[in-house]
């Protein structure tokens, strides 16, 4: 479902408490709730928190360009591991990449905060996504820095391998000045590395935003990237395109490729195309109101990308598409095909204190969105997953406190490259499943890690959930799960909860990213999880943490 650039607005406009400086620092009294703008038309990345660190004043510079490595944790043979190491401040927004040439060696990135106070009482904060890199399989996690040459900020991590062990990552770059209130629109960025994670190369530029927040303009939003052979690799993303005032035109999804290892990117091209089952944004049939792109490799060499695209304005539900894409250019081939119908329209969730969909006794942010997967095995044989609240109670009040929602992880398949797909089937449990994130491992069998809320009878608390598919093409599914302790986004968390809109759930977060990814061979997972504690500037709760666990 897109949002118009208006409605954005007037959202940023009640949560914006802040301005990032252009030196990279925004500057706060500790004692007030920081919100970031929000930077993507529905979802984003780059969100701001109520933070205080008490180690004091830090030059900005050492933030934008630090030392490598920056930090790393001690070894641990725990079942879940912490791969964060820098600062007292969130993480969240994750992405995790299996080196085929090396499995021992893991690299994650995520939405990484620096915070820090200084002696007169401000919060300066800058967001800079690292690298999130392992050497013993998962034990042993070490921070690594991206220069990002001027960019102010960064949001919206992805990390990918090619066959040579070349890492990518791609991000979103930002530019913020007090001059203009806010926000210049994004660039596309990606860096690569050569030796697993260690050192990155300086951004490439994929493409550039144009205009500013509330200005005609390009907003680029939501990249992702997947990496094949040796130094292939594709990102997509959506561009928005507003107008007078910042006012919605459309958003199509575009794709770029690089075949020497990250250093040139192909021209941009549009690939959401056109059929009879979009709405065009401007009238006819263009699939141009769409958002939320993730690109897989097929075992048939091309490239599958699914995308959210508004399917009816009467209800604002959105349907799943895949279009397939040419390895060498970029360009679309074949599709849009219709995946399936999404239950993710205007009454479908409650809303947040923001407006954002959410779920019962809640206030962080979520959506429907999941990814598609290749079978490594059998060309053509793909997969799109996706929650939604079909199997809720709907219509869904607005209150999350009056609601009580049971979200569900969706998939569909097809066996000829898109062309034809399954109905779609859910994984029924109870509570909220949400933010899935599907792979298929070396067998050919499906798996999807999730957030999952089943573990908790009240519907509040979280452990992180994987399905296995129980044979191959079954859309049948096992479940274990990942995390050894639950996280409460409910109530008493230290970041993004500076409003208390219930008193029986005080300091609800509203933000623990909109994504969370598992890796390739799907046994590896990195999430967005609360179970640490932290106490800033008097008021304590639980934190935002990267954390990391495998299954066989």
């Amino acid at each position: 479902m897109i949002k118009t650039r208006s409605y954005i607005v007037a959202s940023i406009m009640l949560v914006l408490v802040i301005l990032l400086a252009g030196t990279g620092a925004s500057s706060v009294q500790a004692d007030d709730d920081v919100v970031l703008p929000v930077t993507h038309q529905l979802f984003n990345g780059l969100v701001g928190p109520i933070t205080q660190d008490g180690d004091g004043f830090v030059p900005f510079g050492n933030y934008r360009n630090p030392s490598s490595p920056i930090c790393s944790n001690p070894t641990s043979n725990a079942a879940n591991v912490n791969t964060d190491c820098e600062g007292n401040a969130p993480h969240n927004e994750t992405s995790i990449a299996v080196n085929p040439t090396n499995p021992q060696n893991i690299v994650g990135s995520a939405n990484d905060y620096q915070l820090t106070l200084t002696p007169g009482g401000y919060v300066q904060e800058t967001i800079y996504s690292r690298a999130h890199v392992t050497f013993d399989g998962g034990k042993t996690w070490t921070m690594y820095p991206i220069h990002y040459k001027n960019y102010t900020s960064t949001g919206d991590p992805a990390v990918a391998f090619d066959a040579d062990g070349t890492a990518y990552l791609a991000t979103l770059g930002f530019l913020w000045s007090q001059a203009n209130f806010c926000c210049i629109n994004p660039d596309v960025l990606v860096t690569h590395s050569t030796d697993g994670g260690q050192n990155w190369s300086k951004p490439s530029r994929v493409v550039s935003g144009s205009g500013s927040f509330g200005s005609v303009g390009l907003f680029n939003d939501k990249e992702y990237i997947a990496a094949w052979g040796h130094g292939n690799a594709i990102v997509t993303w959506t561009e928005f395109n507003d107008g007078i005032g910042g006012s919605y035109i459309s958003s199509p999804i575009f794709s770029s490729v690089t075949h020497d290892g990250g250093n040139i990117w192909s021209k941009p091209v549009e690939i959401s195309g056109s059929a009879a089952f979009c709405i065009g944004a401007q009238g006819g049939t263009a699939c141009n109101q769409s958002q939320a792109s993730v690109p897989v490799v097929g075992a048939d060499g091309f490239i599958y990308v699914a995308f959210l695209n508004t399917a009816d304005l009467n209800t604002g539900r959105d349907q799943y598409l895949v279009v397939k894409v040419d390895p060498n250019t970029g360009a679309r081939v074949a599709g849009p095909f219709k995946a399936g119908d999404v239950t993710d329209g205007f009454t479908d969730y409650p809303r947040n204190i923001d407006g954002s969909q959410t779920y019962q006794d809640s206030q962080f942010r979520s959506w429907a969105a999941g990814n598609i997967a290749a079978d490594p095995i059998t060309p053509g044989h793909i997969a799109v997953i996706w929650s939604d609240m079909r199997n809720s109670t709907l219509p869904a009040p607005t209150d999350p406190y009056a609601a009580a929602t049971n979200s569900d992880i969706i998939v569909s398949q097809s066996m000829d490259g898109g062309a034809h797909w399954s109905a779609p089937v859910a994984i029924a449990a109870a509570g909220d499943q949400f933010q899935p994130w599907g792979a298929y491992d070396e067998s050919g069998k499906l798996r999807i890690g999730y957030f999952d809320r089943k573990y908790d009878p009240a519907n509040h608390m979280y452990g992180y959930t994987l399905a296995t598919e129980s044979s191959w093409g079954s859309l049948t599914f096992g479940t274990a799960q990942m995390t050894t302790q639950l996280s409460d986004p409910t109530k008493n968390t230290r970041w993004f909860s500076g409003r208390t809109p219930n008193a029986a759930f005080p300091h609800p977060t509203t933000f623990l990213g909109d994504y969370s990814g598992i890796s390739l061979e799907g046994t590896a997972a990195l999430w967005t999880d609360l179970r640490l504690t932290t106490t800033f500037a008097g008021r304590s709760g639980t934190t935002e943490d990267a954390f990391y666990a495998s299954m066989p």
